[in-house]
């Protein structure tokens, strides 16, 4: 029965992977039709944008998260998108999108409130900064050596990238949204964090 158990366990875990590739790959592509979308219209979509502590604005909160300034800004997001957006939605499809959905709203309304006056933010930074921050910590947070392992594993590759990102200094580059958004993921962690029902199963 053990060895029928693992069987499924490997499967599951196999198509979970498949799952997690697909919606990240269609996510991207997404990213990549908006834009061409927006070229073609001569930068229609641009105006979905965040123009902050302006109350029209608030419709953009959502929008903003998948509308970019140009090709070289969507490719500059698609990388870290796809990996840190696939291994978080690895711990199950409706968790991500609950943890995406606290991350976009709550990064949108944080550059609503807080990025300066007369400047338009969009693009899904603030996403990956919170998925970054939700990966870090969420490992800690369930007490689970996989997720911990994961942590540190992204840490390394992306932590000097990300603490760049935050650095106010940076012209053309909302550290805001990054910011708020990284604050969100971890956040997330706490929020959604899977707790263990019923007992663990213990070989004799």
């Amino acid at each position: 029965m053990s060895d029928v158990r693992d069987a499924l366990r490997a499967g599951s875990r196999g198509e979970r992977a498949l799952t997690a590739a697909k919606l990240m790959l269609g996510w991207v592509a997404l990213l990549w039709l908006l834009e061409l979308a927006d070229v073609v219209s001569g930068h229609a979509l641009d105006g979905f944008g965040i123009v902050p502590r302006t109350p029209s604005e608030l419709v953009d909160v959502v929008p903003a998260a998948f509308t970019h300034f140009g090709f070289a800004h969507v490719a500059a997001n698609t990388v870290p998108l796809l990996v840190l957006g696939f291994l978080a939605a690895l711990g199950g499809i409706r968790r991500f999108l609950a943890v995406c959905a606290l991350v976009v709203v709550a990064d949108g309304l944080g550059v609503w409130l807080i990025s300066p006056s007369g400047s338009n933010t969009a693009g899904a930074s603030g996403l990956i900064f919170g998925l970054f921050g939700f990966l870090l910590v969420t490992g800690f947070v369930e007490r689970r050596p996989l997720g911990v392992l994961v942590g540190v594993l992204v840490a390394a590759v992306w932590g000097g990238s990300m603490l760049a990102g935050l650095a106010p200094t940076q012209s053309g580059v909302s550290w805001q949204g990054h910011l708020v958004g990284l604050v969100a993921g971890v956040v997330a962690a706490f929020v959604l964090r899977r707790r263990d029902t019923g007992p663990r199963e213990l070989p004799v």
